[in-house]
């Protein structure tokens, strides 16, 4: 089972207060390259897998979703989602990493950064793949690889006196542990080649790659973001179903 660390109190109490949580997308600096991978949304069924707070369901149903399901692992996500929800929107508790869908259900499926922390990706792509209509699209976020290698979360500097993220054992994919909001976190480590073989080992076709960083606009609003171009911080990936 995947680990379920936004049931911990302690990460679940920082997780709230990140920007992200109490702004819902407009707090996600990487929600308008997510938007930009989207199709127009009206009368489609749309599934978001670590849907979280709800944030990206009640957008679906705003833009005219004909339905919107939202899966999570965590029961105390899944309660503030649904205090704030439209009732049109399904929430289900559920276990990513052994989850089934019906074939032929779903226009897009949607998942932001939840799926560095599954075991069985290729499995769950596998029932995305199954679950899409022909031509149906997902897009989603991981923590990018140069993120999820390090062995601590802790900046270094350089001999020339620059930021610098320290990368450990790259090529070593697997289990990484780190504490981030509550000691213990585990993420699943995995190289960007990585994902895309599981992309189209699954018969998924990539429209988009992006390997996120913030625009100038965006660091003029929020200077601490200056940080995310050191190193990418997210890989935005698009697929479709043939």
């Amino acid at each position: 089972m995947t680990q379920n660390i936004y049931d911990n109190d302690d990460f679940f109490a920082g997780y709230a207060k990140l920007k992200r949580s109490e702004e819902g997308l407009a707090g996600a600096p990487e929600w308008p390259s997510m938007s930009a991978m989207l199709p127009d949304l009206s009368g489609l069924a749309v599934l978001d897998l670590g849907c979280g707070f709800g944030s990206f369901c009640r957008h679906a149903r705003e833009k005219g979703a004909g339905s919107v399901v939202g899966v999570d692992v965590s029961e105390k996500m899944l309660a503030r989602a649904v205090e704030a929800s439209d009732p049109a929107i399904r929430y289900v508790r559920a276990d990513l990493d052994a989850f089934t869908l019906e074939p032929n259900t779903f226009n897009v499926v949607y998942s932001s950064l939840a799926f560095h922390y599954l075991k069985n990706l290729d499995a769950l792509l596998a029932e995305i793949a199954k679950a899409l209509v022909p031509g149906g699209r997902l897009v989603f976020s991981v923590e990018h690889p140069m993120f999820t290698a390090p062995v601590t979360p802790d900046w270094a500097a350089t001999a020339e006196g620059r930021k610098a993220w320290p990368v450990d054992s790259y090529l070593k994919e697997g289990p990484r542990t780190t504490n981030w909001l509550a000691p213990g976190v585990i993420k699943q480590h995995r190289t960007m080649a990585t994902y895309l073989n599981l992309l189209w080992r699954n018969q998924l076709a990539v429209f988009h790659v992006e390997e996120w960083g913030p625009t100038d606009a965006q660091i003029a609003d929020w200077p601490a973001l200056a940080d995310e171009r050191e190193r990418p911080t997210f890989l935005l990936l698009g697929a479709t179903r043939d």
